[in-house]
């Protein structure tokens, strides 16, 4: 994006949606965060409540573009029916109010890049993926299904919606990284189970990029935000402790984040194998800045040390 340009974007305050904004920002271009409270006179900012089905659909006119990432945090509670349901429904009810409003702007804005997960694809086991492989059976499946057609209304005012599906987000300031870091560090880290799992993984400068670059290219439909070396669980174990120069002789048995984080939150977060690559990016030629899982970690945590 080379001229400023005016930006919406739901989740802004999450982990993505502050490293997007800032990265905006920086380069000159106004974003427009989208609160659940009322906005202030003067206020660059756009009140809505998905739960109550109501957004200030004035402030949403004249965009260049909006990303929507907001949801309810997906490893933030143990999955009790109550949670499930608030999981499924802050996506699909949140888009749907996005965007039917989009669509009935009198100017809708000529993109949406709309969140999604490799969850999509469930367990892949060995077999790798890319955006043309179905959907699968389990619950963030169907989670990820729901989010992505609510964005029809938009589609069909023509639009363009990209599905940001991201895998795991790597950055030592939150996410999966951040929670493995303390006992890696302490030499405490180990494989998950087996190891044999894979790990679908990008780093956050990568999805700060993805979504800037698919705001500026006419590409549409489902884009896997991963980088284009998935590794298995245990590969991420020895790397990350090659990095840290720690050992990682420490297994986790499986039992024991079940009995943590519950069964069914356990096995999607840290048992599940998604072996998903980056078709789409990859076949139009997206500039990866941390490709290998190596490079990535060494560019976020291996700095000098002062002398």
């Amino acid at each position: 994006m080379s001229d400023p340009k005016k930006i919406a974007i739901t989740g802004a305050s999450g982990l993505i949606g502050r490293a997007l904004s800032a990265s905006l920002r920086a380069d000159g271009h106004t974003v427009l965060p989208l609160v659940r409270r009322p906005v202030a006179a003067g206020e660059q900012a756009v009140s809505w409540d998905p739960a109550a089905g109501t957004i200030d659909a004035a402030g949403l006119e004249g965009l260049d573009g909006v990303v929507h990432l907001a949801g309810a945090g997906i490893g933030d509670h143990r999955w009790t029916d109550a949670y499930r349901r608030e999981i499924l429904e802050s996506r699909s009810r949140g888009t749907e109010l996005l965007a039917g409003t989009l669509a009935a702007l009198d100017t809708p804005p000529p993109v949406l890049v709309s969140g999604s997960a490799i969850g999509y694809y469930g367990d892949t086991g060995e077999t790798a993926v890319t955006e043309d492989a179905p959907a699968g059976s389990d619950f963030l499946a169907e989670v990820c299904r729901q989010w992505e057609a609510a964005t029809a209304p938009a589609e069909q005012a023509g639009v363009r919606v990209a599905h940001l599906r991201t895998g795991i987000v790597l950055t030592p300031d939150g996410g999966a990284l951040a929670k493995l870091l303390p006992l890696f560090r302490l030499g405490l880290g180990g494989r998950m189970g087996s190891g044999r799992q894979w790990w679908s993984w990008i780093s956050l400068d990568d999805e700060v990029g993805v979504i800037r670059w698919l705001l500026d290219h006419e590409v549409r439909g489902p884009v896997n935000a991963t980088a284009p070396g998935p590794v298995t669980n245990a590969e991420m174990t020895r790397i990350l402790g090659q990095v840290l120069r720690r050992p990682t002789l420490l297994p986790v048995p499986s039992f024991g984040p079940k009995l943590l984080l519950g069964a069914d939150l356990a096995t999607a977060l840290l048992f599940t194998s998604q072996r998903v690559t980056p078709g789409v990016l990859g076949a139009q030629g997206f500039p990866f800045a941390h490709p290998t899982l190596d490079e990535a970690l060494r560019s976020m945590l291996d700095r000098p040390t002062a002398a």
